[in-house]
Parts: C-alpha cells; structure tokens; sequence
C-alpha cells in the first residue's frame, strides 16, 4: 500500500476540523459509481491497482500485474506520479489533472468520472503514501467513497480524507478517453494534456482530443494551431490547410500564427499569392516570439516569387 513518491512534505499539518458545509459550496447529493472495476490491493501495490481500476472504467481492460513492470520501482516500494501519467498515455487515455477542491471531485463524480487521488495516509514527518479512486459520496456520513487497498467500497469520513489528501498536495487525477472531456476541464490546459500525447507518440489520439477541445472551445487559437501543426507533420496538408481556415474563421487568438501556418501551406502548393497577403498580415500582426519566423516566411514567399519557382 505504502508508495515512496515525494520528499517528507514539510511544515505542520493542520487538525482543524471539517464538515460539509466548510468543504462544499452547495450541499453535495448522494452519487456513488458502481461501473469502476476493482482490484484488492497487493502489498505495495496501490498504484497498478489504482490505474488499472481508472483505465478499466475508460474502457482500456487491463489488471494490475499488467501494469506492475511498467510502474512499480522496488527502491522506492512505489509508483512515481509521473510513471501514472505516462502509462496512462501510453494507452491512448488523457491524464487530467482537476483542480485540488472539494467541488471539483464532487462535479467529476456527478459527471461519472472516478478520480485518482494520491494520499498520505502517515503523518508528514513519516509518510506512508497511498493511491486510491473516488468513485462516491455519502453525504448521510458526509465520508468519500473510494476504491482503496483491499476495500471495493472504503469509507473516508470528510475531515479524515481532508488531511491525508491535504498531505499529498491535493493531487486528483482523471483519465479520459480522448473523445471525452473532464467536467472541469479547461482550454488550455486540456490542451496541454493533448499535446502530451502527441510528443509521446500518440497523435492520432491526440487529434481525437485536440477536435474534442475545439467542439467546446472553438475560440481557442491554441488548440487550432496545435491541429493544424499535427497534420501537417502527419503530411495531410489539404487536412492542415482547412484546418488552419477553419481557425482563422473561428477565433479571434493566435491569428498571427494560423496565418503564417497557412501561408507556408499555401506556398508548398504554389499559391503565392494568397501565401504571400497571409504572410504580411502575419507580419503586421506578429507581437511575441515567433515575429522573427513570420518575415522569414515572408521573405521566402517573395524570392520565390521573384524567381519565378513555382507559383501558380
């Protein structure tokens, strides 16, 4: 049960007591998940089980001795939060990390979403470190319901589960199929779990969130870029090429960089025209880093053009 995974926390730990109304802003309704697989803990054990019980309700079958090679480290007798997130992706899930409120479990609860938390169960000068997965509430003993070692349906009153999450930085973990959103997810950050899996190998789902980001989001220049610049790597470019209209006609963020994108598009089939009026608007609009990339895009749409090599 015990996982080794940060330093001695420091500082003294607070034994004030908590009740409902301090933890929520409305009362929370009874909700409890019943379709979250469970698998009794073995010793040291808590994070294959705890991420082999998320993956399953996301609809990866997988077991815990599957996952152990991957994420277990006998010298540390635990699983690195880090080594969760990156199997998680390596799944073709979005790891997601929800906000460390009382509120934000309660609305991923409500919107069928178990969460991983990660827990001291300890004392801070002497840690025992502990995953498990949020999958209730009972508000008639105000305690959270939790898929948690050897239980499948562990009470953790309130304030008791208030001060061995408090212990471990209110870590709180959804993993999402990528076609799914948290219910309290946001833009950019929903837009960096994405990225991640692209930059480890995974665009196609990737692409799958990116457009799931852009279903909610449709304003949001960043997550339009990041599409267009995944197809173009891919080597879809009439793909990248819509994309990038369909951002400019969507939003009104990150115009400057959707422009010079479709501009070297645009150039790579000939049409300098149109490339090189996007490219000037780039360079009129450009005020961060990239200003220096969008004259360079500029300036090749022009020698190509003067020496006549291949533009329509």
């Amino acid at each position: 049960m015990a996982s080794v995974v940060l330093a001695v926390l420091g500082g003294c730990a607070s034994f004030t007591a908590m009740d409902a109304d301090q933890a929520f802003s409305d009362s929370p309704e009874a909700v409890e998940l019943t379709d979250v697989p469970w698998f009794p803990q073995e010793a040291l054990q808590c994070g294959p089980a705890a991420l082999a019980e998320m993956l399953g309700w996301s609809g990866y079958t997988t077991t815990p001795h599957a996952l152990e090679g991957a994420l277990f480290i006998p010298a540390r007798e635990g699983t690195l939060q880090t080594e969760i997130l990156a199997q998680a992706r390596t799944r073709n899930r979005v790891p997601y990390r929800i906000p460390g409120t009382y509120d934000a479990l309660m609305d991923e609860l409500r919107a069928g979403h178990p969460v991983m938390v990660f827990q001291n169960l300890g004392l801070a000068w002497l840690p025992v470190w502990h995953y498990a997965v949020l999958v209730g509430y009972d508000p008639t003993d105000q305690a959270f319901i939790l898929r948690s070692g050897v239980h499948e349906r562990h009470h953790s009153p309130l304030d008791r589960f208030r001060r061995t999450w408090e212990r471990g930085d209110h870590w709180a973990v959804v993993i999402m199929p990528p076609d799914r959103l948290p219910a309290t997810a946001e833009a950019t950050p929903w837009l960096r779990a994405a990225h991640d899996l692209e930059s480890t190998g995974r665009p196609h789902a990737a692409e799958i969130a990116y457009r799931t980001g852009l279903e909610r989001w449709p304003d949001h220049g960043g997550l339009h870029v990041a599409l267009v610049n995944l197809l173009h790597a891919r080597g879809d470019a009439g793909a990248a090429e819509a994309a990038a209209r369909r951002g400019l006609d969507q939003t009104e963020s990150r115009r400057d960089v959707l422009r010079n994108n479709l501009a070297m598009l645009l150039l790579e089939r000939g049409a300098c025209d149109e490339a090189e009026e996007l490219a000037r608007d780039a360079v009129a609009d450009a005020d961060g880093p990239f200003a220096e990339n969008f004259r360079r895009t500029l300036e090749n749409i022009q020698e190509r053009r003067d020496n006549d090599d291949g533009c329509d």
